[in-house]
């Protein structure tokens, strides 16, 4: 369905959200597989932080287009072409209908989704045949759980917009990946106060997720133990999915 990466050596990587959880690990671990990097986050000074010899550091704001495309000229002039592209740029607050606050839902949707949807409008005329485009969403996109009012509806757009570039790009070359991620641990998930099954390390996340380029497919999700429960339970009738979710969170009347 998509082209496999085997061999990072030499590949162009530009990760837009790089300078903390998932986006560090995984410029990390990139750098160790020899992939030449370009990173990008709104703090040069996190970005200096990572210590990633020979990657460029190209700060910008993920939901500002110009900004966006300033940085895909300067990597076009230096590089010559992008390889791949990776959105891991997020947000997160735990929110319910009883604590429902617009401003902040919106900010939230700008970075999950909207700033997605900016790259993307940045760089699709310059991706080529083996290379593409990878997005950041989440498990909570599958379907409706509680505290997620917010951040689970950008997910799922993310997850759907994946969807439609992925069905016009496949029959050119261009691999349009997904990628779903369980909880990890990170500063955005410390805000939760319930436990979180099958939590994984920022670094745990960042080699499952290169692990998964290696097979070709659209969606890479792990861990899978916690994964592919989600999954099935997004398959059943609501009339068995939203008691069943309420009796596993322990979630009653948004508290």
């Amino acid at each position: 369905m998509n082209p496999k990466i085997t061999d990072w050596s030499d590949r162009r990587v530009w990760l837009v959200g790089a300078s903390t959880g998932i986006g560090a690990a995984t410029a990390d671990e990139l750098a160790r597989r020899g992939a030449r990097l370009a990173l990008s986050a709104r703090s040069v000074e996190k970005l200096q932080a990572l210590g990633i010899a020979g990657a460029k550091l190209m700060p910008c704001d993920a939901t500002d287009v110009a900004s966006l495309i300033s940085v895909r000229q300067a990597l076009l002039e230096a590089w010559g072409g992008i390889d791949l592209v990776v959105y891991l740029a997020g947000d997160y607050v735990p929110m319910t209908a009883q604590d429902f606050d617009l401003e902040r839902a919106e900010q939230v949707v700008a970075v999950n989704f909207n700033g997605a949807m900016r790259l993307a409008a940045a760089v699709l005329p310059e991706l080529k045949e083996g290379g593409g485009i990878a997005f950041v969403a989440s498990v909570a996109g599958y379907r409706g759980l509680p505290k997620a009012l917010c951040y689970g509806p950008g997910k799922a757009a993310l997850i759907h917009f994946a969807e439609c570039l992925h069905l016009d790009l496949e029959t050119q070359g261009i691999g349009v990946w997904v990628i779903n991620p369980g909880f990890v641990q990170t500063r955005l998930t410390r805000q939760n106060d319930f436990t979180m099954p099958a939590l994984l390390t920022p670094r745990q996340a960042a080699i499952a997720t290169l692990d998964g380029f290696k097979k070709g497919s659209f969606e890479i999700h792990f861990p899978k133990r916690f994964t592919c429960i989600l999954k099935f339970l997004a398959l059943l009738p609501y009339c068995w999915y939203f008691p069943l979710i309420r009796r596993l969170t322990g979630v009653r009347n948004g508290t």
